[in-house]
């Protein structure tokens, strides 16, 4: 038996990469009904249809998650759609320019806060907001990274905002174990993705090189540590920063 049969979820950042991959990842272990966020219109009927391939039931937001009118507003229609959330997973996320701290644009600074960490706080707050009025409760998984615990040079916005992830997540496991919502979140390593674009490629290999599994990631590589989190069997686990990296983090 497929472990999410059944369950109502709602993936930001959906449009691809990652994000993408959990929503697939999910309706393949049998999540009935999702809700796809992301601000690419486009390719979010892409993932859509994808989804309406493996028979969810599926409801497409295009949003900007740091907009708390827009984040509370879709929250809410798929309250409606669905009638309720099981699993909210708080993906969405953004890089910030290459630069050393003292060249960081404050407005950069800014955009990445606001979506790395104002947009999984909105999402966060929403989600609680549905599943405290459930009897069964909820779960919630952002998506930080290895970056929240290690320095990466020329990427302070970043690194600062997924350690705020983190911190976000353990204080929201630690508010809301009572109303039975149990919040963690995954920390993974580099992997290729398109929030990589633009990155120049003796960088990228800079980045293989730092992970003693040899290799960079893959979504594939990643996606099941969300559905762990998200199933039955990770039903004691709260507050957890799950890290998937390769290795990473270890020297």
């Amino acid at each position: 038996m497929s472990v999410l049969t059944g369950r109502r979820a709602l993936v930001t950042g959906a449009a691809s990469g990652l994000g993408q991959a959990i929503a697939e990842r999910f309706a393949d272990e049998g999540a009935a009904a999702l809700c796809i966020v992301d601000l690419d219109a486009d390719s979010l009927e892409i993932t859509a249809n994808l989804l309406r391939e493996r028979g969810c039931t599926v409801l497409v937001e295009p949003a900007n998650i740091s907009n708390e009118a827009a984040m509370d507003s879709l929250f809410d229609r798929s309250l409606n759609a669905f009638g309720g959330l099981d699993i909210v997973v708080n993906n969405a996320g953004i890089l910030s320019p290459s630069a050393r701290i003292q060249h960081v644009r404050l407005e950069d600074f800014r955009r990445v806060l606001d979506v790395n960490v104002l947009g999984t706080f909105l999402g966060v707050r929403a989600g609680v907001r549905i599943m405290r009025g459930q009897d069964s409760g909820g779960c919630i998984i952002n998506t930080a990274s290895v970056a929240a615990f290690t320095a990466w040079s020329h990427a302070a916005p970043y690194c600062a905002s997924k350690a705020a992830v983190v911190q976000l997540t353990k204080v929201a496991a630690l508010e809301y174990a009572p109303d039975g919502i149990r919040v963690n979140c995954v920390c993974p390593g580099t992997f290729k993705s398109s929030i990589h674009e633009g990155l120049p490629q003796e960088a990228m290999e800079r980045m293989a090189a730092r992970h003693p599994i040899g290799r960079l990631g893959t979504v594939d590589d990643i996606t099941g540590a969300f559905v762990y989190l998200a199933s039955d069997d990770a039903l004691w686990v709260t507050g957890s920063a799950l890290t998937v990296d390769g290795g990473y983090s270890v020297p």
